[in-house]
């Protein structure tokens, strides 16, 4: 009997604190392979709020020159709740109009972008959405560029997975990048000089976390997407409606960081195929090192697939196949495959005092 009671609470006891995360929706991904690392209602659509502003970044980030002067218009005045205050009439980069969208959450710094980059509001919304089309969020749905809800209560809506996918594709932009972890920043327009501080509280609090963006409305209530690398493993945390998110996040961090482990699976700098024989006089290389985050017992469960394609005609640099990582026979990671054309030894040139002994030699 006591051995049963003992099973009983250690079966009661193991998922505990993972079903008390306080989150209606939560995900976990590895973001370099998309692998889901833990989820709860994660692909039911719900208000999103300030996190909306990633994609606003992506976009901007991704059309435009950060570098361009941004001269706010009548626009700004639409924006309401929390802002960088910025006016209307004021030149500033919008290098620095991506720090106070990402660090302060500026709802007119969104619009002021939105309307830059897109040409009006609406427009820059049109292009939020295809952006999310092409990431594969296919539940998500934006009306603006800052995440608040519209007088009929409609704001951008998502789920915690899609917006982890999106979390994970912001991450491959390495000015994003350097945006979102950034503590303080420092701005200055034709006006003013800002000095603005992260709101993200993951980046004082969790020291592997390397960005993220926090959001909250009325309706939507508080979301947090975060990002945190550790040891080759880079993961994304998504959470909805969650009024603990800071300790929720750092847990499900904590927690997956002990449960999986690094394993360098493809090694740029010894990279080969066996018993190729196509290219055999070029050198077929990766740009870079492949990792798999795996669970203590799967290693026996990773392989790779290369496929070569036997070019006639190729160039220094050219893609020429690809090396899948597989887990479980399920592809993880798909990197391209490049090769280096071995150099040709160069004639030497002859001048016309050889070319016409080379002309007696060859009648004799």
């Amino acid at each position: 009997m006591k051995k049963f009671i003992l099973l009983l609470l250690l079966l009661i006891c193991i998922p505990l604190k993972a079903s008390a995360l306080s989150a209606r929706n939560i995900i976990a991904m590895d973001m370099d392979t998309k692998r889901i690392l833990y989820e709860h209602d994660a692909s039911s659509e719900h208000l999103i709020a300030s996190i909306s502003k990633i994609m606003t970044a992506v976009v901007a980030l991704e059309l435009s020159d950060i570098e361009s002067d941004v001269t706010t218009t009548n626009t700004i005045l639409k924006a309401f709740g929390s802002a960088i205050y910025i006016e209307v009439g004021e030149t500033i980069k919008l290098k620095d109009l991506l720090y106070g969208l990402m660090l302060r959450s500026g709802n007119d710094a969104a619009l002021a972008i939105a309307e830059f980059v897109g040409g009006d509001v609406d427009k820059f919304v049109e292009l939020m959405n295809q952006k999310a089309k092409e990431i594969g969020m296919k539940n998500t749905i934006f009306i603006n560029p800052h995440g608040l809800e519209n007088n009929e209560g409609m704001g951008n809506t998502s789920t915690a997975y899609d917006m982890a996918l999106l979390s994970s594709y912001a991450m491959q932009n390495d000015i994003y990048k350097e945006i979102v972890t950034t503590k303080n920043h420092v701005a200055k327009s034709d006006k003013k000089t800002y000095s603005w501080a992260n709101k993200n509280k993951m980046l004082t609090r969790y020291e592997y976390t390397t960005g993220g963006k926090t959001g909250f409305t009325e309706r939507a209530r508080r979301t947090l997407v975060s990002t945190a690398s550790k040891d080759n493993m880079n993961i994304t945390v998504v959470s909805l409606n969650d009024p603990d998110d800071w300790d929720d996040h750092t847990y499900l961090y904590e927690t997956l960081f002990k449960e999986y482990e690094s394993v360098k699976v493809v090694d740029k700098s010894n990279f080969t195929v066996e018993n190729e024989n196509y290219y055999k006089k070029d050198t077929l290389y990766v740009k870079e090192d492949i990792y798999l985050m795996v669970k203590e017992g799967e290693k026996e469960s990773i392989s790779l697939d290369i496929h070569l394609q036997k070019n006639a005609d190729y160039q220094n640099g050219d893609v020429v196949g690809s090396v899948k990582v597989k887990l479980k026979n399920e592809v993880l990671r798909e990197e391209n495959i490049y090769v280096e054309k071995e150099e040709q030894p160069q004639e030497k040139k002859q001048n016309i005092f050889q070319k016409i002994i080379g002309w007696f030699k060859h009648d004799k």
